[in-house]
This record gives structure tokens, sequence and C-alpha cells, in this order.
């Protein structure tokens, strides 16, 4: 059954990892897919193997292009999905004081930014997704700003689900996701993180990018899901 037939789906972040599964199975979903990204060249290739409605390149941090490419949407909007940004993983005390504003506000700030472009631009039934994390939910040395960004997150979502009600506003924290940007933060170390968890989680497989998209189109289609926080990791929290 296509769940989301007829409507539209942006994805924010959409050329990579969980952004472009998400777009994948959106459009077999029966959406209608527009796609945005930094990445000229990657999002061009991307709209061709996804046929795609509409794509456009710039950076979603800046709110008056964002605010811009919202007003510029022919139609209401049925769904958002945000997966753009990185984490920030630095140690506090290594950081600038800039580098650490950055880290600790910046998806906060997008996520705000996001919410205040689609007011009007979504229609009352849709939602916005964001992603964040939960590795980082217990202290650890050298992980303070992500660690304050990640806990912060499911509030900041639960207000915004208030403040643009009857617009759905959800979080799906996930822990390791086998991705691309994965790869890149681990570099050399990423077969042996999988091996690790294989044999960790209770699921005994790594959690992949599809597994977290399917859990993205499931609260996008299900109306009674709003200002909550998902957690995806395969059961990671129950036995790390």
């Amino acid at each position: 059954m296509n769940t989301l037939r007829g409507q539209t789906l942006v994805v924010i972040g959409g050329t990579s990892g969980i952004g472009l599964e998400v777009a994948r199975q959106g459009r077999a979903e029966g959406a209608d897919v527009v796609i945005v990204a930094r990445n000229a060249a990657r999002l061009e290739q991307v709209a061709r193997e996804i046929d795609v409605k509409r794509s456009e390149a710039f950076d979603a941090n800046d709110p008056a292009r964002l605010r811009a490419f919202f007003r510029s949407l022919p139609a209401p909007v049925g769904h958002v999905m945000v997966t753009a940004g990185t984490p920030h993983y630095a140690a506090p005390l290594d950081t600038t004081r800039e580098q650490a504003i950055q880290g600790i506000t910046e998806h906060l700030v997008m996520a705000i930014e996001v919410a205040r472009a689609s007011v009007g631009r979504v229609q009352p039934s849709g939602s916005l997704t964001f992603m964040g994390g939960t590795g980082a939910r217990r202290p650890r040395a050298g992980l303070g700003i992500v660690a304050t960004a990640t806990v912060g997150f499911p509030t900041l979502i639960a207000n915004l689900a208030l403040d643009i009600a009857p617009t759905r506003v959800n979080l799906i924290a996930a822990g390791f996701v086998d991705t691309p940007l994965s790869a890149s933060i681990l570099g050399k170390d990423l077969e042996k993180r999988r091996a690790e968890l294989r044999a960790l989680l209770p699921i005994k497989r790594v959690v992949t990018a599809a597994d977290v998209a399917a859990l993205a189109v499931h609260i996008m289609s299900n109306t009674a899901l709003t200002g909550a926080t998902f957690d995806i990791d395969g059961g990671q929290q129950l036995v790390s």
C-alpha cells in the first residue's frame, strides 16, 4: 500500500545515508519527493536515480534561503524529513568558543528555522521529522558538546509540536547506523565496530539506513504521533 501517495515529501540532506534512503522509500510509497542538499553534483545524480519532483542545492543552515525555498514550493507539503548536518564530537576543552556554540546549537537552531519556514506551507495533517542520536545520553569524557545537543533535542521537539500544531513534529534518535557518515568518522575502525555490534546487539546485526527510513515513513503516515522521540539502535542502550 502506498501510504504517502499524492503527498509531497521534502528531504533536507537527502543525497546520502539516511536522507537518501528516506527519499527512496518515500518515492516507493508514492510520494512526490523534493530533495535539498549542499552538493549540487551529487544532488543532480540522486535526482536522476530517484526521479524526484524537484531538487535544490543550498545550505540548510541559511535561514533566509530556507524560508525562500519553502515559499517557492507550489503546493502544500505533506512531510519534511531533516537529516542535514553532522554531529560535533570534539572535546569541549579542545574547541574555541565559536566551535562550542556551533556544536551545541547548530542542529537545534536548524530545527527551529525549519519549523518557522514550514508554517503555512506544510498541511495540517503533515509532519516534520528530525534526526538525533542516543549515543551521548550518558556522560563520557570528551563528549560534552554532542551530549548537550543530544539531550536538548527531544525537549525542543516536544515544544515545537505544540507551537506549530496540528502539524506534527517528531524526532528519530539513532544509535550507530551503517552509513557513509559513520564510515567517514570511524575510518579504518569501521569493520571492527560492525563486528562488535553484531556480537553485542540483541538483534545480532547492524542497524542500516533502510531501518531508519522505514521508521521515518511510519512516523509520517501515522497521524497520531507528535512530540515524541523514537529510539532506533538495535537495543544498544540495553547492553552498552
